[in-house]
Parts: C-alpha cells; structure tokens; sequence
C-alpha cells in the first residue's frame, strides 16, 4: 500500500512539474526559404513532447499558392493532416519567385501523402484567424509570425462576424497572450542607423507592418537570431523521402546550387525557440526601447522612449555553435 502511495505521488508531483503546452498559431511564408521548413520540424518536436499545441499554420505569402502544400505534407508527415490551414488569397504580398519548386512538392501527393495542394483548397486567412481565436481561452495564444506580417496585421484591422462580436483588435487583445515576430532584424545596430529586413519590408510588406507594429495591443517580441546558426546537417542520415529533408534540399539546391552539408541559418527557427523556451542559454534581452518603424527607410531600436509591452531580443555572442547544435537535433529528433 505504502509502495502504490509512493508511485502515485510521483506521478502527481511529475505532472504538476510539467507546464501546460503554450497555444500557438504559425504564420509562415513558407518556400521563400527552408528555414521555415525547420522551423515546422521544430515546432511539431516541441508538439510532441507535450510542449506546445499547434492550433494552425497561416501561410501569408501570395504570390506562389503552393506553401500550403509544403505546410500539409509537414503536418501529414508528423501525422497531424487535419491541423486547420488559412491562406492570403490575394497577389499584394509574397515572394514572386518559387525558390523550393514548391509547385512540385506541393502537388506530388502520392509521395508525401497530403491532400492539400494551393491556396484554393483552404480557408482564408483572416477567416481561419478569427475563427481560432474566438474559440480559445482569453490571453493563451502565441502568435507566431516567421514570414511576412500581413496575416496578423488583416487580423487586426478585421471587422466583427459569426465568430466573435469583436474587430480584430479588441479580439487580439482578449484572446492573444503575445506576438512573437521573426522581424526587425539588425534594428539595434550600434551606429543608430535603420535597417529593412525581408520580413517586415520586402515583397509588399512594409505598410502591413507598420499597421501591427502601431496596433498590435498585446505585448510584443522581436526576435533577431540565428544569422550564423547553421542547421540542416542532421537531415543527412534521414530516410531521403521524407518531406523535411527533401524540402531543404531542394531549397538550398535550387535557390543557391548548395547541399545539405552546406546547412542554412536558423532564423525561423530561433523565434520558434524562443516562443517555447524563452532566452535559454542563447539568447538576452536588448536594453529597453521601442521600435521606431519607418516603412520607407527603415527601423530602428530606440532605447530613448520605451514601450513596456515591445521587447527586442539578440543572440548571446560565441553560441552560434552551440546554438546550431541544440537546434539542428531537436528539428530532426522525430524525423525517421
């Protein structure tokens, strides 16, 4: 008896232990570069080992339709197909070049076993938003942002429908516990100088960030890491169908003529990181600040005028390898 009060103790006290998986929602431009790729791997491993809960993916990027192929192949491969998918539908915003052949991936189902192919067989963006959002507990999303910024920032200025009574903004506000945006890279340079990252400046972006920096009334955190963390190396030994390690492939192959050996910075996934473990041993907060945000000719961190709910984190110097280590096991550790 005493011996199953002890067992049951442990348990309990093992399970109390254990936080609750954050709520994420992840918007991603996916096949403007593999790093996105990894940062799916990233984020299915932390889903399961019980660390986070995937609600769905935004795929923001227009103007090639298939990254919502690449995203249901990912969540098929890790045997989630049915995780909900939104899309932007228009043409504004988006790389305009297919640098991962996305159209190919995308459409050979048979290969990768999902079913979806392009932005026409999934909800719209806005739509999938609003509608995970009015559903779910007050202040427990992250949102996730690792490519361009129009998804959150239509999110934002949307208007009251059936899923909820609230526009965008007093929606965000209730139910959205922070935005964690890979974004406004090299903002804190030295010389005081602005910086336009792809994020938040190319492609059509610029006037939709501006709009959720200016707006966004949930804290925020910019994330500015993994330049030199190279990752993608651990794919090697990995059975060659699988979708994560043929992505990367052929990203890198088609975009730059380079192999897996060769890896890729880990932008992406160091936001993902971020979201899920905080600052660890790699990361540091920037002096207090707020981002000074000029869609023409730049952004900048101002520690002169601070706003308590924007954060601007860097990459702690000397652990590019470390940190590529960490990250390049943990992306593959479920990847047979």
């Amino acid at each position: 008896m005493l011996k199953t009060l002890v067992v049951l103790f442990l348990l309990v006290g093992t399970r109390a232990l254990v936080a609750d998986p954050i709520k994420v929602i992840l918007d991603t431009d996916m096949g403007s570069d593999c790093d996105d790729v990894g940062a799916m791997a990233l984020l299915h491993s932390y889903a399961i080992e019980g660390k986070v809960e995937i609600l769905g993916v935004i795929y923001s990027s227009g103007r090639v339709p298939y990254g919502v192929g690449l995203i249901d192949a990912i969540n098929t491969y890790y045997g989630k197909p049915d995780l909900p998918i939104g899309a932007y539908k228009g043409d504004e915003v988006g790389d305009p070049v297919d640098k991962m052949q996305a159209e190919k991936l995308a459409k050979d189902t048979a290969a990768f076993g999902h079913d979806l192919v392009s932005r026409d067989d999934v909800e719209d963006q806005t739509r999938l938003n609003r509608s995970l959002l009015a559903a779910a507990e007050d202040e427990s999303i992250h949102y996730i942002t690792i490519g361009h910024t129009n998804g959150f920032s239509e999110l934002l200025a949307s208007k009251p429908d059936e899923f909820s009574d609230l526009d965008g903004v007093e929606l965000v506000r209730k139910k959205v516990k922070r935005w964690i945006a890979l974004g406004a890279l090299n903002a804190d340079r030295s010389d005081g100088k602005r910086s336009k990252d792809w994020n938040f400046f190319n492609n059509g972006s610029a006037s939709f960030s501006k709009h959720a920096v200016d707006t966004c009334p949930v804290p925020v955190v910019y994330v500015n890491a993994g330049h030199r963390v190279m990752t993608g190396r651990s794919l090697i030994p990995t059975e060659s169908g699988n979708i994560v390690r043929t992505a990367y492939r052929d990203w890198l192959w088609n975009y730059s003529k380079k192999t897996l050996e060769d890896q890729r910075p880990s932008w992406d996934l160091a936001a993902v990181y971020y979201a899920v473990e905080g600052l660890g041993p790699y990361l540091k907060e920037a002096d207090p600040g707020r981002l000074d945000f000029d869609p023409v000719n730049g952004c900048r961190w101002d520690t002169d005028t601070v706003n308590d709910r924007e954060l601007y984190v860097n990459q702690l110097d000397g652990t590019d390898a470390a940190f590529a280590r960490y990250l390049d096991e943990l992306m593959c550790r479920y990847v047979k």
